[in-house]
């Protein structure tokens, strides 16, 4: 294959961007209610269940699934149905439970609650694993709902590829900026004087091996203040505030969806954040949520 006549992301070959900027952003959906596949059983999808899914992914890189297994707290539900699209490899980060999942809930009384996931506090923008190693990314995540709030917990969510198409638009020395290996520093994590994961650095926007596809985008980002660092330079500057710019919009690329019993978001990825949340008592909101070192198969 000839990558310099093909590669949309290479930003000397604008024809190839332009082919493929167009092609993305036609027939792109309008409203979070066509990212929602109706599903029986996401551990026996359909043959026509599985194609629709699979479809929404390879143009927004996200879909919602909803089955009818409700508030079943079986992990296996999300395990088997991520299998059934080649995510296999899950990230056991520190806050998964012994099978790799983890059960995202309020943690009131141990370790887990230093960190906001594990709250019922808003979560700003971000994608998962932005602090994970260069050879640890995290390229697919999948989010299942055993059950709700009793109010708030909506996600936002944005395909990273609206967001490189909008950057780039605007000024491709943004993309340059974001795409430098030094671009977003996180700072090392430390706790009561121990260092639980050093400070790393890395782009914001790179390109990974998208299977059957070759190229593909992958992002790392978060919109915290504390717990990031970025060059000073003017130009990264100017990118990460039209970024924030664009997040704070109202723009129609932007989705908003509380998920529900049986339901789950699938995707590589994507840029979401979280609304704070009041729980149920009898019923604490809870997610089970999957890391993947893999790409949704084509």
């Amino acid at each position: 294959m000839n990558t310099k006549l093909e590669n949309p992301f290479d930003l000397d070959n604008s024809a190839a961007y332009e082919h493929w900027r167009d092609h993305k952003l036609k027939d792109y959906p309008v409203d979070v209610d066509n990212l929602v596949v109706e599903t029986g059983d996401p551990r026996r999808l359909s043959v026509s269940e599985h194609k629709a899914i699979q479809d929404l992914c390879q143009k927004t890189n996200m879909a919602i699934y909803a089955g009818n297994t409700s508030s079943d707290p079986d992990k296996e539900i999300p395990r088997i149905f991520g299998a059934s699209f080649g995510l296999t490899h899950l990230d056991r980060n520190m806050g998964a439970d012994d099978d790799g999942i983890t059960s995202l809930q309020v943690r009131d009384g141990e370790w887990r609650q230093t960190y906001i996931p594990y709250t019922n506090r808003p979560i700003h923008w971000h994608t998962d694993g932005y602090y994970n190693t260069r050879a640890q990314q995290i390229q697919g995540l999948i989010l299942h709902c055993v059950s709700t709030a009793a109010q708030g917990g909506e996600n936002a969510l944005l395909d990273p590829e609206i967001a490189y198409i909008h950057l780039r638009d605007k000024n491709p020395e943004y993309i340059r900026a974001l795409m430098a290996a030094n671009a977003m520093i996180i700072p090392a994590n430390i706790n009561n004087g121990e260092e639980i994961r050093p400070a790393r650095s890395g782009p914001v926007f790179s390109i990974v091996n998208g299977g059957v596809n070759d190229a593909a985008l992958h992002m790392r980002y978060t919109a915290r203040t504390r717990s990031i660092e970025w060059q000073e330079d003017a130009v990264t500057q100017a990118a990460i505030q039209a970024l924030q710019d664009f997040l704070a919009s109202d723009s129609a690329y932007i989705f908003r969806a509380t998920l529900q019993p049986g339901q789950g978001l699938i995707c590589n990825n994507v840029l979401h954040d979280r609304s704070g949340f009041e729980d149920n008592a009898r019923q604490p909101r809870c997610l089970y949520r999957l890391r993947y070192y893999q790409r949704l198969s084509d």
